[in-house]
């Protein structure tokens, strides 16, 4: 049998499930202040999750106080499955759902911050359970941050690794001996970014219900509105979807560079090779889908027809698509699938592309592109210069070889996930484009997908075992395919 430390997982289990029934019951209260006749059924939801947390506990009191490596990819892993299926009840106690496939995926695409939601109509959903679908993309885009910084250094992952090569000071060397402090600060500018962004939303016009639900929504780049057309709704108001961009931006932004900004170290910020990059794709394909538009749409460009509104309207629906799908929000201001064949195909790159690492969006993350890059161009040195010793650099510092292949090796697992994702789509009778659309968008936690899944459509119509492998292909995604997929190797297991 292998020794493993049980009972630290099952209590930190129950930790969990403690603080998932405290969130239930704050949307309890959501419920109870607009009187939406749920607020028996969310607060009895709290209770059973508070209850089995609490049994959790106490099961697991005696345990050793040293997390291993095992027990710390055992703890992500279990931990977030568990959140995800405590989190159902509150669909399923206020009927919601009454298909258990449904409920568990809305809940996974919350928490693993996805945005797809097999919902048609959520205007008519109660006030706490709109609020609990933006608590459960909270929850998940912070825990991210969280388990980030504070498990993974005792996992020794490369991604953490990858984290302290491109985050000098909280980040870097000094992040292992002050992993609470650290994690304490990011947090902070967590809640800060959104109770800004809801301050805002409020003074541009919308109502305060709303602003909190898509602060909760931006921050975590998750992508969940209260509106059966997302932002769409509000493309008759500028300013609110510009502050949506301006913090679905600052949400794909690495966080360390966000507390970079709030110490005044502009330099780092600056001299951030991934931030330049990041910064420079959304310029770039912001550029590229706005020319596109407008040439298509040659009726606007006439002398006859010309109207600033309509260049405005277009430019802006081009940056608020590009930033949410670069970012992984998932929001839609529109359909991009209608903006011609070639921009379809340029999103669904750009799927694959996600946002910064140590931020709270999906994807692959720039850095890992960047350095993917920077390393196939130095085969064509290598190979002309054979004994020559040439690493890669990244922020004026070598990057280890143990780092290069931990890259090389999640690209390879990611696009292998991706080609077996969109194979099980395919086998369900899906056609090609909507099964490598929702294969890449559940991966990358992006939301809306291509075919039948697109911007303007819903997951409703997935069969229910769809749902169930679309929802393992967010979770692989959110928790980036080493921490899942080793549960599924043998010597996981093996006793060492």
């Amino acid at each position: 049998m292998l020794n493993l430390n049980y009972r630290i997982v099952v209590f930190l289990m129950g930790i969990l499930l403690l603080f998932n029934g405290g969130l239930m019951l704050l949307s309890s209260l959501v419920s109870y202040s607009y009187q939406d006749g749920v607020t028996f059924e969310i607060t009895l939801a709290a209770f059973l999750v508070l209850s089995a947390g609490a049994l959790l506990m106490l099961f697991g009191r005696q345990h050793q106080k040293q997390i291993q490596k095992r027990e710390g990819y055992l703890i992500v892993s279990l931990g977030w499955i568990l959140m995800a299926f405590s989190g159902t009840l509150p669909y399923l106690l206020t009927g919601t759902f009454t298909n258990f496939a449904s409920s568990f995926f809305e809940t996974m695409s919350g928490y693993t911050t996805t945005g797809a939601s097999v919902l048609n109509d959520i205007e008519i959903l109660p006030h706490g359970i709109l609020f609990w679908r933006s608590t459960t993309h909270w929850i998940g885009g912070m825990g991210i941050i969280v388990l980030a910084i504070a498990i993974l250094p005792f996992l020794g992952i490369g991604g953490i690794q990858l984290f302290t090569a491109e985050a000098p000071g909280p980040g870097g060397d000094k992040l292992h001996p002050r992993i609470t402090d650290t994690a304490k600060r990011l947090w902070l500018i967590y809640v800060l970014f959104t109770f800004l962004e809801t301050l805002f939303l409020w003074l541009a016009g919308m109502s305060f219900f709303d602003a909190v639900n898509h602060s909760m929504s931006t921050v975590s780049t998750g992508g969940f509105s209260t509106k059966n057309a997302s932002i769409a709704f509000w493309n008759d108001q500028p300013l609110i979807q510009y502050i949506i961009v301006f913090f679905m931006f600052l949400a794909g932004t690495n966080f360390v560079l966000s507390y970079f900004i709030f110490t005044r170290k502009f330099k780092k910020v600056i001299a951030d090779e991934e931030f330049k990059v990041y910064l420079s794709f959304i310029l770039i394909f912001t550029l590229l889908t706005s020319v596109v538009i407008l040439n298509s749409d040659h009726n606007l460009l006439s002398q006859q027809n010309f109207s600033w509104q309509g260049l405005e309207f277009s430019i802006r629906s081009a940056l608020f698509q590009v930033v949410a799908v670069i970012t992984t929000t998932g929001f839609v201001s529109a359909d991009f699938t209608q903006w011609t064949p070639f921009l379809t195909v340029v999103f669904f790159g750009l799927m694959f592309l996600g946002g910064s690492s140590g931020s709270t969006s999906g994807g692959v993350k720039v850095v890992r592109h960047m350095l993917m890059i920077k390393s196939g161009f130095l085969e064509f040195k290598r190979a002309l210069h054979p004994n020559a010793i040439i690493q890669a650099r990244y922020n004026k510092k070598t990057v280890s070889d143990g780092i290069a292949y931990n890259i090389l090796g999640f690209f390879i697992l990611y696009m292998l996930s991706f080609i077996i994702g969109a194979v099980g789509f395919g086998s369900l009778g899906l056609d090609f484009e909507s099964a490598i659309g929702l294969s890449a968008s559940t991966l990358g936690n992006v939301g809306p997908a291509l075919g039948d899944f697109g911007p303007s459509s819903t997951y409703a119509a997935l069969a229910e075992p769809g749902k169930w492998w679309a929802s393992f292909l967010m979770l692989l995604g959110r928790l980036e395919l080493f921490t899942v997929l080793i549960l599924f190797s043998p010597f996981f297991w093996k006793k060492t």
